[in-house]
C-alpha cells in the first residue's frame, strides 16, 4: 500500500486521508445545522424557541432569581421593616376586606404562574414542564409574603391567603392542561375614589378625622399605591373568551371577552369600620357606612387576540391582558339594587 510522508516525518495513510474528509464534511454539516437552528431561534427573539435552549433557560434563570432576590429584599424593607418581628405564627384573616384582599391573592398567582409559563417556553421547555414550571413558581412567589408575613408581629401566616394562592395558579394548571390555552383570564381593575374630607369626631369628641384621611393612611395618597391597597376601588374580574367556545366558523369578534368582576364598598379596616388615631378612636356608623359586595358583568378585550405579525407588540398585548378594559358595567349589589355605570 502506498504511503506518503509529511513535512515533518510522518507517514500519511490514505484511509485516514478518508477518514479525515468524512470527518470534516460531517462536522461541516453539523455546524450547518446548528448555524440553521441558531438563526431559526436568534438569542434575543421573543419567539418561543422550538426546541430547548440553554442560554435562554440561563438567562431566564438569572433574571427571574435577581426579580425575585430584589423584590424579597424591598419588600422587606418598605413593608416588614418598620414593625417589630416575631416567631413564626398563624393568622386568620379569611373574614377580612370581604375577601377583596383574597381575590388579589387569587389574581396575582395567577398572572404569576401565567408569566413564569411563558417564559418557560421561550426557553424552548416542553409544553407539561412549562405549565408546572409556571404554576411552582407563581406559589413560590406568593409563599415567599405569606413566610414573610408569618415572621411579622403586625400579621401572621394565613392558610386563607395561601389557599387562594394555590387556586390561582390551579386555575391557570387546570386551563392550559384542558385546552391548551387560557380561555378565562383573572384581570384588575382599579376605579379612583375621592373620598370625603367632612369631619368625624371621635367616639369622646376630643380629635377629628375624615375619610380622606383614614384612606390616605390606609391605602396611600398617590395612585400607584391605592390600586394595589385600595380594595373600595379595586375590582377582580373572570373574562371569558367567548369565541373559543363556539365553532371555529363563527363571526363572534375573538377579542371580544364578556367579564364578570366582583367588589365591595365602604370598607375602612380590616373587620370593621373602626380605627385608632391621636389617641382616640373613631367608629363610623353601620346605617351610613354599610360595608358591602358588588357584582358586575361587562364587555372585555382579551389583547391577545388583537392580530400583530411583531413579536414585540404581541409580548406587549399579552402582558395588558392582566388589566381589564375600562367601560360600562351592570352593578349588582344587595344595598344599591342594579344599575350601570362606567369603571375603570
Amino acid at each position: 500500500m502506498f504511503c506518503g510522508r509529511a513535512a515533518f516525518g510522518q507517514t500519511i495513510n490514505p484511509r485516514e486521508i478518508i477518514y479525515n474528509h468524512e470527518a470534516r464534511t460531517e462536522l461541516s454539516r453539523s455546524d450547518h445545522a446548528d448555524h440553521e437552528g441558531k438563526r431559526s431561534n436568534p438569542f434575543l427573539s421573543l419567539v418561543p424557541a422550538d426546541s430547548f435552549h440553554k442560554g435562554r433557560f440561563w438567562v431566564a434563570t438569572g433574571i427571574t432569581a435577581t426579580l425575585y432576590t430584589g423584590t424579597a429584599i424591598a419588600l422587606n424593607e418598605a413593608w416588614y421593616k418598620q414593625y417589630p418581628r416575631s416567631s413564626f405564627h398563624f393568622f386568620d384573616d379569611s373574614r377580612e376586606w370581604r375577601h377583596m384582599d383574597k381575590m388579589g391573592h387569587l389574581y396575582t398567582s395567577y398572572f404569576e404562574s401565567l408569566w413564569a409559563y411563558k417564559v418557560s417556553r421561550w426557553t424552548g421547555m416542553s409544553e407539561n414542564s412549562s405549565v408546572w414550571t409556571g404554576a411552582a413558581l407563581g406559589l413560590v412567589f406568593q409563599g415567599t409574603v405569606e413566610v414573610l408575613d408569618g415572621f411579622s408581629e403586625e400579621w401572621g401566616f394565613s392558610i386563607a391567603d395561601m389557599g387562594f394562592n394555590v387556586l390561582g395558579s390551579a386555575a391557570f394548571v387546570a386551563q392550559q392542561k384542558l385546552w391548551g390555552e387560557q380561555r378565562i383570564l383573572f384581570k384588575v381593575s382599579s376605579t379612583p375614589i375621592n373620598y370625603s374630607e367632612s369631619l368625624i369626631p371621635s367616639t369622646n369628641g376630643e380629635a377629628m378625622s375624615s375619610l380622606r384621611m383614614r384612606t390616605d393612611d390606609l391605602f396611600g395618597n398617590n395612585y400607584a399605591e391605592r390600586f394595589l391597597k385600595d380594595y373600595n376601588a379595586q375590582t377582580t374580574w373572570l373574562s371569558v373568551n367567548v369565541y373559543s367556545f363556539l365553532n371555529p366558523e363563527s363571526r363572534f369578534p375573538k377579542w371580544l371577552n364578556i367579564a364578570v368582576g366582583y367588589g365591595a364598598e365602604n370598607m375602612y379596616g380590616g373587620f370593621a369600620n373602626r380605627w385608632d388615631g391621636d389617641e382616640a378612636q373613631f367608629v363610623l356608623s353601620k346605617t351610613e357606612y354599610p360595608r358591602y359586595s358588588q357584582f358586575y358583568l361587562s364587555p372585555d378585550v382579551d389583547f391577545s387576540h388583537i392580530p400583530s405579525r411583531s413579536p414585540m407588540v404581541r409580548t406587549l398585548l399579552g402582558m395588558l391582558n392582566v388589566f381589564k378594559m375600562p367601560g360600562p358595567v351592570l352593578e349588582m349589589s344587595g344595598e344599591k339594587g342594579m344599575k350601570v355605570r362606567f369603571r375603570w
